[in-house]
């Protein structure tokens, strides 16, 4: 079982969006009793709290449920937990790895490499725009499962 872990500020927009799209995505093609899907916060704001309802809303318009989701901060011990952590823009990779104070076994990665791109995943925190933000993690999201498949 490949375990995957994604990660944002305050684990309650994006990465939480990715969490439940790769859920989805990973059911959808087959693979989801192969995958372990979570998300975490680098930050402690928003520990405990739901998925915020903006991002609940965009989930919904999909047909994607995220209930009983509360924010967790990830641990230093998690690095050992996990097969791949995928971070939502460049912030959360440099904070990342403040936490692990390594990358030893190349896990961390930055979602929208999966979709061939270097930029961040849209933050609807700013924007607002929680629609460009499930189009980036979705177009993600959907990279990450192929490159899983090829593992």
């Amino acid at each position: 079982m490949i375990k995957v872990m994604f990660v944002c500020h305050g684990n309650i927009c994006r990465s939480p969006m990715a969490e439940f799209i790769m859920k989805k995505l990973a059911a959808d093609s087959g693979a989801g009793d192969d995958i372990c899907i979570s998300s975490s916060a680098v930050s402690t704001e928003e520990i405990g709290e739901p998925v915020y309802p903006p991002a609940r809303s965009e989930l919904a318009k999909h047909g994607i449920g995220c209930a009983g989701k509360t924010a967790v901060q990830l641990r230093k011990s998690d690095y050992d937990k996990y097969d791949l952590f995928i971070g939502m823009d460049t912030s959360n990779i440099r904070n990342m790895m403040r936490i692990f104070g390594s990358d030893r076994d190349g896990k961390i990665y930055k979602l929208m490499s999966f979709a061939g791109r270097g930029d961040d995943v849209s933050d609807p925190w700013y924007s607002r725009d929680f629609g460009k933000a499930y189009e980036d993690i979705e177009e993600g999201c959907k990279g990450l499962l192929r490159f899983i498949a090829d593992m």
